[in-house]
């Protein structure tokens, strides 16, 4: 929209904006930037002019100079005639620019130089690895060439090769119950096409992982979320709080979803475990409700603490389960699965030519020399991360002492609870302090986990350092301006990892 936002109203929103926590410039900006991300002042609004909102406000014309500038600088306010620049958001700067400044912090944007990502948890490519997969795929090429290249179902030398590694983890599985796909998000969208309609329930974990939910609300379907229990007010106790199995069977008994999306493996975001006890359980209660489990089983391999668990599938033929590379070898791989009952791999393949014809053929051939030999980066990988992981416990619980962080037993990333509901103003500010973040609702409904944020370990312990020292400064700035901590509602959907 276009138009113009006049002094008054300006004040009005901008309410208790001066409080002293930093120059008056910068206070200012801060609350502008906020009500512009908040959607309270409209895009392509031209705010009022310098001299008419100094005087409203009964502050310095230079003030308000400094403030525009400073927004200007940001990338929320435009160049425009006189002092009457219009809102916006900043987009990206590319890589390699020579500015930094242009942020939105929205996550899943391309980072700029100088900025750590915490909004994905996700490793570079195991490079030796997968670099050598891809060449034995090349000479392996030439023998498909003379077919069309369409397999709604994938090569069959993946399908067997991850047929084979469900077998060898204890769950007897034919290459005819493997559908290959590009990447678990892909799997989901498919299953979900196949399973659910509109107005369906789908149950999920609460907290859980981003972009499954949106995947089930673009879907059309009902979210019924179960929370998880909280954790042990010391967390890296070792206590390991689980899943709250009474409530999950209460809500498939009362609500029949007629679905279920499940991470008992290194759950994200929390990096819990389900024992077996409990997936025993899980498995029941979803029969006896006539509830079809899908199970994410993409973070599986990284089992940093090497407790055992069997995949959930060993429970029940029913189980459909979702598996990728991304997490374990490298996204950009964008090569997942699903596995599960022959007859309903056949209504998934029907599924999925509605939504594309097949895989890239290559990729699949590499992903079978890597799923052939899955464990082999995985040894220094993990022992990489449970460093990085323990390096950030140590971090938080010294330079965040208010924090309280559940040690994760596997996965990517430590759950932490806040001291006060600021994920997403955290997440607001972030960028100004070199770090992006994906903000605690993000991973639920509702608005809720506003105390809570995720922080991956995937960076080495030198960045894992400065991140942290990033958060404690963010976290000190609105400690210093209560008025930048108003709640912001949910953020807007972004890419996350």
């Amino acid at each position: 929209m276009s138009g113009s936002l006049n002094p008054s109203s300006l004040a009005r929103l901008l309410g208790e904006w001066n409080l002293g926590a930093a120059p008056a410039y910068r206070e200012l900006a801060d609350v502008v930037r906020l009500l512009v991300l908040d959607g309270r002042v409209p895009l392509e609004v031209a705010l009022p002019s310098e001299r008419a909102l100094a005087a409203t406000l009964g502050i310095s014309r230079t003030t308000v100079t400094a403030a525009y500038s400073l927004l200007r600088e940001q990338g929320f306010l435009s160049s425009g005639q006189g002092s009457r620049g219009r809102t916006g958001i900043p987009q990206a700067s590319p890589r390699g620019s020579s500015g930094g400044a242009d942020l939105s912090g929205a996550p899943g944007l391309a980072v700029p130089d100088g900025i750590l990502d915490l909004a994905y948890a996700s490793l570079p490519a195991s490079g030796e690895v997968v670099h050598r997969a891809f060449a034995s795929a090349l000479t392996e090429l030439p023998a498909l060439l003379p077919g069309f290249g369409y397999d709604a179902l994938g090569v069959n030398a993946l399908r067997e090769a991850i047929a084979d590694h469900y077998a060898a983890a204890g769950v007897p599985t034919t290459a005819q119950q493997i559908l290959v796909t590009s990447g678990a998000q892909h799997a989901l969208n498919i299953v979900l096409r196949t399973l659910a309609g509109r107005s369906d329930k789908v149950m999920v974990e609460h907290p859980s992982y981003p972009n499954a939910i949106d995947a089930i609300r673009a879907a059309g379907c009902r979210l019924v979320p179960v929370a998880m229990p909280a954790a042990h007010p010391d967390a890296r106790s070792g206590a390991r709080p689980g899943w709250d199995l009474e409530a999950i069977e209460m809500a498939l008994m009362q609500q029949r979803p007629v679905m279920a999306y499940v991470v008992p493996d290194f759950h994200n975001p929390t990096g819990r475990l389900m024992p077996d006890s409990q997936r025993r359980r899980l498995v029941r209660a979803a029969a006896a409700a006539g509830t079809v489990l899908v199970v994410d089983e993409t973070l599986r391999e990284l089992n940093l603490d090497g407790v055992a668990s069997s995949p959930l599938a060993a429970f029940s033929p029913a189980v459909v389960s979702l598996g990728s590379l991304s997490k374990s070898h490298w996204a950009g791989l964008r090569t997942g699965w699903i596995r599960a009952d022959e007859s309903l791999i056949q209504r998934f393949a029907a599924a999925r030519t509605t939504m594309d014809l097949g895989g890239p053929v290559v990729e699949q051939l590499a992903a079978a020399h890597l799923v052939g030999a899955l464990t082999e980066p995985l040894p220094p990988r993990l022992a990489s991360l449970r460093d990085n992981r323990d390096a950030l416990l140590d971090l938080i619980a010294s330079r965040l002492p208010g924090w309280q962080s559940e040690r994760p037993v596997g996965g990517l990333s430590v759950w932490c609870r806040l001291p006060a509901p600021i994920s997403t103003a955290l997440a607001v500010v972030a960028p100004e302090f070199g770090i992006r973040l994906a903000a605690g609702p993000r991973f639920g409904t509702g608005g809720a986990f506003e105390h809570h944020l995720r922080v991956p370990f995937t960076l080495p312990p030198e960045q894992l350092e400065t991140a942290v020292r990033a958060l404690r400064s963010a976290q000190d700035r609105l400690e210093a301006s209560p008025q930048l901590r108003r709640n912001l509602g949910t953020p807007p959907a972004a890419a996350i990892a």
